[in-house]
């Protein structure tokens, strides 16, 4: 066995990726690394902390204050049965994401956070077209919107877009980054290595989110939505495996990892 050859445990999810995007079979997680699905090419600055800021609390009042009713909130559709039945593989998935009894607690991690950002990233690229500066004027999730905060602490309402090029290229400079991800045998990973995918790991589940929030009906009209479902499983089964997000930042989408991290029951007999 060869430490530095060690093959990601990915998923295919899409078999029919649109033109505009490239399938990453990853054989290789160096192979992976030098191959991007679609890379958004971000601005300066992605070196920059992102922090989160909940909707204000008068959102949350019962009653606006000029004493109306605040329209009722809005009908999760990705919550229905009728879409959340729909996977691309019905086994546990916490079989795939246990850490084997040979391999490198920090291989193991390099290899899936790289395998996520790929499909992650890709999964992005099939709405794309849709999530613009005019449909999403702020990177937000159920309650929350994602800010962007430079060196300078200055805060920034990024579009959606823009923020998604932002933790897109972060973490593109992260796993490729052979100081941080080494692909060469005998090149330690560095003391920080845990903390950075902590960083990538949270900031791809910020894409995860806002892909259900704001842009579902477009998977569902791409017929996506079972691939869309079995990779947000997955993502979210390995991150709790390892403790890799607070689940004060996942907290947002419990309902949906509730339904969509359950093994599936078997099928009833004929």
């Amino acid at each position: 066995w060869h430490r530095r050859r060690l093959p990601p445990p990915s998923i295919v999810f899409l078999s029919s990726p649109p033109p505009s995007a490239s399938l990453f079979p990853c054989p290789q997680r160096q192979s992976a690394r030098q191959s991007t699905a679609r890379l958004i090419t971000a601005p300066q600055g992605d070196d920059e902390e992102v922090r989160t800021l909940l909707v204000s609390s008068r959102r949350k009042s019962k009653t606006k204050p000029n004493g109306k009713k605040p329209p009722p909130e809005e009908k999760k559709q990705y919550l229905e049965l009728e879409y959340t039945k729909i996977r691309v593989v019905d086994f546990d998935l916490k079989e795939l994401v246990v850490l084997p009894r040979e391999i490198d607690l920090n291989e193991w991690l390099a290899s899936n956070t790289t395998t996520f950002f790929n499909l992650i990233n890709l999964q992005y690229s099939t709405i794309s077209e849709f999530c613009t500066g005019d449909t999403c004027q702020a990177m937000n999730a159920c309650n929350t919107i994602y800010y962007w905060y430079d060196e300078r602490g200055k805060k920034t309402k990024c579009t959606a877009p823009q923020y998604v090029d932002f933790v897109m290229s972060l973490c593109q400079k992260l796993v490729t980054d052979e100081e941080i991800f080494p692909t060469k045998y005998g090149k330690e990973f560095p003391n920080s290595f845990e903390s950075l995918v902590k960083k990538i790991c949270r900031y791809l589940f910020h894409v995860l989110a806002h892909l259900y929030w704001a842009h579902f009906k477009e998977t569902v009209a791409l017929e996506l939505q079972g691939h869309l479902n079995t990779l947000y499983a997955h993502f979210i089964v390995f991150v709790r495996e390892f403790n890799l997000v607070d689940p004060k930042e996942t907290c947002i989408m419990d309902d949906l990892s509730e339904v969509l991290c359950t093994p599936a029951p078997p099928p009833a007999p004929a």
